[in-house]
């Protein structure tokens, strides 16, 4: 039986738990008093057999699923002839997977040898086995902690505090995992970083005004030295960021002033959502418009105008980058600006200020940490943008500050750096890995300055 259908099972069997652990604390009390004389109403008696009947045989499913496919790697490898398990570990590797596809339908038998074949059928023996074990096991571990759940149910019984710590462990959990991951990712990003900086000085890189990453594969090669400089990625990222920040935050704010304090209940109401709606549109289908679009447009208008324009340009990934981050801004600022109370509108409106003199003197100073907070996140939305870059933008890396030109930013070049087959001992494929360490200090600097501009000049309302 395959995972979905015994975690499907097993969904059926809490269910079932709910009901029966429900209609057990009211016959528990039927002859004193009714539901009354429970601690606790009857859903919640429900709710801790569904949850008994279903988190340990979760647990089960998931350790199942993590070590089934190691295991019966472990037992079909042992069993193959002497001549393949003395084979390196990586041919041994290829060898199974061979023995996996065929087993899966994916390869012709025509492809292996009679050994991988008896091997398949084994490995196909043994993971139907294997799928009635689970389903068994952990249809009876439900059954069990669902049984033992309905047995402690009593009038006394505080099954309401019993759930809520449940649910309390659970959202621990969650949380606990959530950090867990940004440590490992933080960590596995660190050492790599530490190697590529083993090979490559610190200061060659944060320093360097040339960026080519191509090392040498034979002694005598030329042209492939490799220069690691960070400056001129660093500097396409912030002309991008920069060009895509002057289109987002005018236009960003002005809508959003409009919503909130001109615009009628029902225009907003339309409005506002269609705007959000850019925010849910892919990235790529802006890499697409910026190529096709923008970037033809940008050229010939500045040929027209008798300046030299790139086809990859940085003003048009910013054009396009802008109007991508347009509902963040929006959005953000609209909700700042509706946060501060009307009292001070109609305190500025009684003294007779107009409209856009309240909006210049009283709401904009009201919520100007929270815009300010909004647009650094806004800022870092844009400094890890890809798809435009590599589509409108080129992967030049040219120190210049002119945006008519074509520049990269650090998180194409990334993407480049780890394309196709890469040794992961060279230089040029740790070298992304530097580049992501960098990157996610400089977005973590932004959130930190946000988060304090936010805190330190918030304003309280009652």
């Amino acid at each position: 039986m395959d995972t979905p259908t015994v975690f499907l099972l097993l969904i059926v069997l809490s269910i079932a738990g709910f009901f029966l652990g429900r209609r057990r604390s009211r016959t528990v009390v039927a002859g004193e008093g009714g539901a009354r004389a429970l601690h606790s109403l009857p859903k919640h008696y429900g709710y801790m057999a569904a949850l008994w009947a279903l988190l340990p045989a979760l647990g089960l499913l998931l350790l199942w699923m993590l070590f089934e496919t190691s295991i019966l790697a472990n037992i079909v490898i042992g069993e193959l002839p002497a001549s393949v398990q003395q084979l390196p570990e990586s041919e041994r590797g290829l060898y199974f997977n061979q023995v996996v596809s065929y087993a899966r339908g994916a390869v012709d038998a025509s492809q292996l040898s009679d050994v991988q074949v008896a091997a398949a059928e084994h490995y196909r023996e043994l993971l139907a086995a294997s799928g009635k074990l689970k389903a068994l096991l952990v249809a009876l571990m439900a059954v069990i902690g669902g049984l033992l759940a309905l047995r402690r149910i009593a009038p006394a019984l505080r099954a309401r505090n019993h759930v809520e710590n449940i649910f309390k462990w659970m959202l621990f959990a969650c949380s606990f995992l959530a950090v867990l991951t940004t440590l490992g990712i933080v960590l596995s990003v660190l050492f790599e970083a530490i190697r590529f900086f083993q090979k490559i000085p610190a200061t060659d890189f944060l320093f360097g005004l040339e960026w080519s990453p191509q090392m040498a594969i034979r002694p005598d090669q030329v042209a492939a030295s490799g220069s690691f400089g960070f400056v001129p990625l660093f500097v396409g990222t912030l002309l991008i960021s920069a060009v895509a920040m002057v289109i987002a935050v005018p236009v960003g704010l002005m809508s959003a002033i409009y919503l909130s304090e001109y615009a009628t209940r029902r225009f907003r109401s339309v409005t506002k959502p269609v705007l959000e709606i850019l925010a849910g549109v892919p990235t790529v289908v802006y890499g697409f418009f910026a190529a096709l679009t923008v970037a033809p447009f940008v050229r010939e208008l500045g040929e027209s105008m008798g300046l030299s324009v790139a086809s990859e340009s940085a003003l048009a990934a910013g054009l396009v980058m802008g109007i991508m981050i347009i509902p963040f801004v929006m959005s953000l600022s609209d909700d700042i600006i509706n946060a501060v109370p009307d009292t001070m509108r109609e305190a500025s409106l009684g003294m007779g200020a107009t409209m856009n003199e309240t909006i210049r003197k009283v709401l904009l100073p009201a919520a100007l940490p929270g815009i300010v907070g909004g647009i650094l996140l806004a800022v870092s939305r844009a400094i890890g943008e890809t798809m435009i870059v590599v589509m409108a933008a080129g992967l030049s890396a040219k120190l210049t500050i002119n945006p008519l030109e074509a520049v990269t930013t650090i998180t194409v070049q990334i993407v480049t750096l780890l394309v196709g087959d890469q040794e992961f001992d060279s230089p040029k494929t740790l070298a992304a890995f530097a580049l992501g360490l960098v990157l996610f200090f400089v977005t973590l600097l932004l959130n930190v300055i946000a988060l304090y501009v936010v805190r330190k000049y918030r304003e309280q309302y009652e």
